[in-house]
């Protein structure tokens, strides 16, 4: 039997560029078990030879790079000998995140930081000396939710972003945000089910923080992305109203890059998952970038 196959392996991260590290190839032939093992450093199109083509052309193919999440999945070499593989990055090989400038932002990001001087932990910082208080990862999960919320149509011609606006962030989270919102809102987000736009979904597991009393939940709502939805979850006390908004990673790095089962746990609600998830199933860039 030869082994005269090969395969060309495209790795990038989720910005489109090569990894630039080396990373380990294993490739199982499925049918009598042979393993191939390839190193390579990843500044080009890799290719891997040696393999069985047609009738044992099928492998169980993983690749474990350093300051990404490693991949998993199935090639066969009688249909495909060429792949594109896309990685998320592995959060704690993050040395270093490059935010933009504050006068950088989006206009509405600009706009809402510079009303909200009453953000738990950062009362009295509004604006830029708002967004240079936060830490990465409030920073990063901000930009997120904002990015999203501004591509979420919810009627009227707006989007979600549109009548934040109308309000103030509150408290923010690495993983969502607590803002003052107009309960219109509320309503145009519950309209939007009916458009097909939003579906109903359980808001049990939110709660509000402290500083809010009296509120009672009142409705929670999920953009039908299949990967990262936009989720927010009203609570209402007379007219008041307010949002706990956080995007929901569902199974999305599993699903959209093929992680390991093992690398999931702890990962997949981390806001440079869900950014990868956004820039690589929306299309939609929050703004910042890795230095690995």
């Amino acid at each position: 039997m030869a082994d005269n196959a090969k395969l060309k392996l495209t790795l990038r991260n989720a910005e489109g560029d090569f990894l630039k590290e080396k990373v380990d190839i294993l490739l199982r032939n499925l049918t009598f078990g042979g393993l191939k093992k390839a190193t390579a450093t990843v500044t080009k199109t890799v290719t891997v030879s040696g393999l069985s083509g047609p009738p044992h052309a099928l492998y169980r193919m993983e690749i474990d790079p350093p300051s990404y999440l490693a991949l998993s999945r199935f090639v066969n070499l009688a249909a495909e000998d060429e792949l594109t593989i896309i990685f998320p990055v592995e959060p704690k090989k993050v040395r270093q995140v490059i935010f933009p400038k504050f006068n950088d932002l989006d206009a509405g990001a600009r706009v809402l930081l510079d009303k909200s001087g009453n953000v738990f932990s950062f009362e009295g910082k509004t604006g830029q000396g708002l967004y240079d208080a936060l830490d990465d990862l409030r920073r990063a999960g901000m930009l997120n939710i904002l990015k999203k919320s501004g591509a979420t149509p919810v009627g009227a011609g707006k989007n979600v972003l549109d009548f934040l606006l109308d309000g103030e962030l509150r408290e923010l989270r690495q993983d969502r945000f607590f803002a003052v919102v107009p309960k219109r809102l509320r309503e145009e987000v519950k309209n939007a089910v009916a458009a097909d736009l939003f579906t109903k979904e359980s808001g049990a597991l939110h709660h509000l923080p402290g500083q809010f009393e009296g509120f009672e939940e009142a409705g929670s709502f999920k953009t039908r992305d299949r990967y990262g939805n936009l989720q927010l979850t009203f609570f209402m006390k007379g007219d008041e109203c307010v949002a706990d908004i956080d995007i929901d990673d569902a199974s999305g790095l599993e699903h959209v890059f093929q992680v390991l089962r093992n690398m999931l746990p702890g990962n997949s609600t981390h806001p440079y998952a869900i950014r990868d998830i956004l820039l690589v199933h929306q299309k939609l860039n929050p703004g910042y970038r890795f230095k690995m």
